[in-house]
């Protein structure tokens, strides 16, 4: 715990101006991103007595050993700036809006010569129309459902569209009148995107003009006595007014806005948003953050509007965002958002008539999600704490392991030995720092000697780090570590604040790389001793600061080094909950990339040997010539005759079929029938002398480890 005294900026180092800062742990990574109006008002609030500050901005300029920051021109630059860089470091005592799931949108395919109508997650791509986001896909799928019976647009994959027009037959879709089949040339290209621009219309709102014409079509058609066509364009326009009815109108036709609401108490926050579009609710969503210090709802507001609009350009953000509390100042932020739309953007706090109405309606989910959040994770809060203290009693450390990092050996009966790296940091997985693990210091199988061998490696790179950064005390050695590359130069920043080395900067800018940040506690899957050759890894290292414990699978006995005797922890022991779950994300992690390694040694084939020799033609020769079989048995101009193939590369693929020499041949484990190695055309072989397994993928599982 460092002394916010020790690395307080001198009286008159900090400039009275815009900004963005930076504090720093003692090993380089940035724990908070502020900004600030005036950065030596805002810092000097930091460094003042301990006991008058909030206690989770105690605890973080406690953790902190250095600020730095940077001087910008004006507020909107500094809030870009903020909002950058929290995307970049992802800071642990900022404020994030995490959402507990990814929202689904109703997206139209623009870019695509036929466009689709489909459910989308994740990133937004360019070209593509977003419509949302809703609470539940089959929401979505609802509507859509109803609405294709107006709006026949696509809606099949890529593959079903291109085997529909091989084949020359629709989907069942096109066959019921939901699809407009434009895989068989039903519908030219223009008027299916003329389609989709209806079907967009709509979902945007503009609703009124086409159930009018849709009438106005209906009564025509039955003056003329077509009695059929009107009642199917009666029978639309009931599909479009139930498909409307599911978004009840809330506000005047055509408006388009955002209302944000916040639900807070001393420590959490939570933040709900409904997005009205032409006058509809057409999504909702909602988030819940820890409170790092005391913060006022309108800085609340303002990282809410960062996190919704941060990414979004053009119609994404809305003409109007309403809003409980304005940030302070406002003018900064109702200038981003209207940068980031291209055109005005209001910002304000209903006052009166409908739109208040709706804000109390979006105020009263925000205080429901609090309730229910509190409800299913105060308990989790308080147990995730009571396990890292029971760990830090029964191992007898100094303080609660923060970070906890487990190691797991996996292979299959001694071949593809692979271990993992798994991180927890404040009893949560931290999945950005997991890392994987070739066992190549000796083949075979040696759990001790592999554990032993990944523990040096990953500590030998943590030294390696620690040197190059100039993290070592006066005097103090390397030991084993590798030596990094120079790092003699050092500068100032635009605050007049000393630099770190230079390779600092390019390479360790707040975000440590690899395995640059150590852990309070390793734990290795296995007994006595894998405990035994972790500790032993460390000890040549000259690593002395670091705990060391076992979880042994048997009977969950916790072992330490050099001790005859594990210790037991009670079986409704919290702490030892976490230290199985830990272990058993290891070997999950350990066991999937072995897999993936095996499944990727089955696939090989000698042709991957030959230099310069891509998939395409690989596929083009297996294709020629029917078989692997067929194509070693081929002569160098035979192999010529391929398309794309010249002489040198014949000569190189009959020498490297000729250096691998076929084995025995394959047997079916399932059925224990010899396999004829007469592949079909552009079937993937195995490895010479490797049979290729037929069998289901447990039958092989139990030999796991």
């Amino acid at each position: 715990m460092a002394d916010p005294s020790s690395y307080r900026p001198r009286p008159g180092e900090i400039p009275d101006s815009p900004g963005v800062y930076r504090f720093r742990d003692e090993h380089r990574r940035v724990i908070y991103v502020g900004k600030a109006k005036s950065l030596r008002q805002r810092l000097a609030n930091y460094f003042q007595d301990l006991a008058g500050l909030h206690p989770r901005t105690r605890s973080m300029v406690t953790t902190a050993a250095s600020v730095e920051w940077t001087v910008v021109s004006t507020e909107v630059e500094a809030l870009q700036l903020e909002y950058s860089w929290i995307k970049e470091y992802d800071p642990r005592f900022n404020v994030k809006y995490r959402d507990d799931k990814s929202y689904p949108y109703l997206a139209v395919t623009m870019n695509e010569e036929y466009p689709r109508v489909q459910v989308m997650r994740g990133h937004k791509k360019k070209g593509v129309r977003y419509f949302g986001p809703y609470a539940h896909a089959w929401a979505i799928r609802d509507t859509v459902d109803l609405m294709l019976r107006v709006f026949p647009v696509r809606t099949c994959s890529a593959g079903v569209f291109k085997n529909a027009a091989r084949t020359g037959r629709p989907c069942l879709l096109g066959y019921i009148g939901k699809c407009s089949a434009p895989c068989v040339e039903r519908i030219s290209a223009e008027d299916h995107r003329e389609l989709a621009e209806e079907f967009c219309d709509f979902m945007a709102g503009r609703t009124g003009t086409y159930l009018r014409r849709l009438e106005r079509q209906m009564a025509q058609a039955a003056e003329d006595m077509e009695y059929e066509r009107a009642a199917r364009l009666r029978d639309d326009i009931g599909a479009l007014k139930k498909a409307m009815e599911k978004n009840a109108v809330v506000l005047a036709d055509a408006t388009d806005a955002d209302l944000i609401a916040v639900a807070e108490d001393e420590l959490e926050a939570a933040v709900q948003i409904f997005h009205v579009r032409g006058g509809r609710v057409r999504g909702q969503r909602g988030w819940v953050t820890d409170k790092v210090e005391e913060i006022t709802t309108g800085a609340l507001v303002e990282h809410a509007l960062q996190q919704l609009y941060g990414e979004e350009t053009g119609d994404a953000v809305p003409r109007e965002v309403l809003v409980p509390a304005l940030p302070d100042p406002v003018e900064p932020v109702q200038e981003w958002l209207t940068g980031r739309r291209g055109a005005n953007v209001s910002l304000r706090v209903p006052q009166r008539g409908d739109k208040k109405a709706l804000m109390e309606t979006v105020q009263r989910n925000a205080q429901q999600a609090l309730v229910l959040h509190k409800t299913k994770r105060a308990s989790d809060l308080t147990t995730r704490s009571r396990a890292l203290e029971e760990i830090s009693d029964a191992l007898g450390l100094d303080s609660a392991p923060l970070r906890i990092e487990c190691y797991d050996i996996s292979h299959l009966q001694g071949d593809d030995v692979v271990a993992s790296m798994v991180v927890f940091e404040d009893g949560l997985a931290r999945k950005s720092e997991y890392r994987r693990f070739q066992i190549k210091g000796f083949a075979g199988q040696d759990d001790v000697r592999s554990m032993h061998e990944v523990i040096t490696r990953r500590f030998r790179r943590y030294l390696a780090e620690k040197e190059r950064t100039g993290e070592w005390a006066d005097g103090e050695e390397p030991g084993a570590a590798e030596a990094g590359p120079d790092g003699t130069m050092t500068g100032t920043d635009g605050a007049g604040l000393a630099e770190p080395p230079a390779s600092t900067l390019t390479e360790d800018d707040g975000r440590p790389k690899r395995f640059a940040y150590p852990p309070q506690l390793v734990v290795v899957d296995g007994g006595a001793p894998q405990v035994a050759a972790a500790q032993r890894a460390l000890d040549e290292l000259g690593i002395d600061d670091i705990a060391v414990c076992g979880l042994a699978k048997r009977l969950e006995e916790v072992w330490l080094p050099g001790d005859d005797d594990p210790v037991v922890l009670p079986r409704t022991s919290e702490g030892l909950y976490l230290l199985q779950r830990i272990r058993d994300e290891a070997h999950r992690f350990a066991i999937t990339y072995q897999r993936a390694k095996r499944a990727k040694r089955f696939r090989s084939s000698p042709l991957d040997d030959v230099p310069g020799l891509g998939d395409t033609r690989k596929q083009a020769l297996i294709k020629h010539f029917g078989s692997l079989k067929r194509l070693r048995s081929a002569t160098i101009e035979q192999i010529c005759d391929v398309p794309g193939i010249g002489r040198k590369t014949a000569e190189m693929i009959v020498a490297a079929l000729a250096q691998a020499v076929p084995g025995g041949p394959a047997v079916n484990t399932a059925t224990g029938e010899i396999m004829d190695d007469t592949e079909e055309p552009g079937q993937q072989t195995g490895s010479p002398g490797e049979p290729v397994s037929t069998g289901a993928p447990d039958e092989r599982r139990g030999q796991e480890r």
